[in-house]
């Protein structure tokens, strides 16, 4: 091995190195709780090595979303049963996703950052990336929804769009987990989530 190849080898595990402390901070301590001074503590690099290798804590974390968004995707083609009906394929989504938000919470925190962070600006290859990961879970929503409809148990509606709209409701509904001190009793955001699929299914039905 060369000069110039071991350099370069010895770049990505450092990299590594960088991303794998982040992620246990991240999954110890939280999103808002893990920043580039404590990664750089207890990857034991200087902050300027983490800036060598990332633009900024968004940068970093964008990698680990990457990680979120695919486990995701992993865990809602996992749920999906081939002989199950189309409704309960979208059954087997919802709570597959919900069960994700709550076993995983970090990895969802870390998604939803930057669906509400439009300042974030990624690199054209990284937001390809992520697109296309993030896109891999609503895919699979929408062949459920698509299969109702050619079967002729749905209306013939496009599948896309209503894939989206129920993805949506996911995460509004989970989000009002928050307001569980105020309007909402403990875990109600649940048993309402639960609900607006049900009423989803409603919809589609002819």
């Amino acid at each position: 091995m060369g000069a110039k190849e071991r350099r370069e080898r010895e770049r990505e595990q450092r990299k590594e190195h960088i991303l794998d402390t982040a992620r246990k901070l991240l999954l110890e301590k939280g999103l808002n709780a893990t920043s580039i001074n404590q990664i750089a503590k207890h990857s034991e690099l200087s902050v300027g090595a983490i800036y060598f290798y990332f633009r900024d804590k968004e940068d970093l974390f964008a990698s680990l979303q990457l990680e979120g968004l695919d486990l995701l995707s992993r865990s809602i083609r996992k749920s999906v049963r081939p002989d199950c009906s189309p409704e309960d394929k979208i059954r087997s989504i919802a709570k597959a996703y919900l069960r994700f938000s709550e076993e995983h919470k970090n990895y969802y925190d870390i998604i939803n950052y930057f669906l509400t962070s439009p300042g974030t600006i990624f690199s054209p290859t990284l937001k390809l990336k992520i697109d296309e990961h993030g896109n891999a879970s609503i895919s699979t929503l929408t062949a459920a929804i698509q299969e109702g409809i050619d079967a002729g148990t749905f209306k013939p509606l496009d599948s896309r769009r209503q894939a989206i709209i129920l993805w949506s409701a996911f995460n509004g509904i989970i989000h009002l987990k928050k307001l569980e001190k105020t309007i909402l009793v403990k875990n109600e955001y649940k048993s309402i989530y639960l609900e607006a699929v049900e009423r989803f299914l409603d919809s589609l039905r002819k």
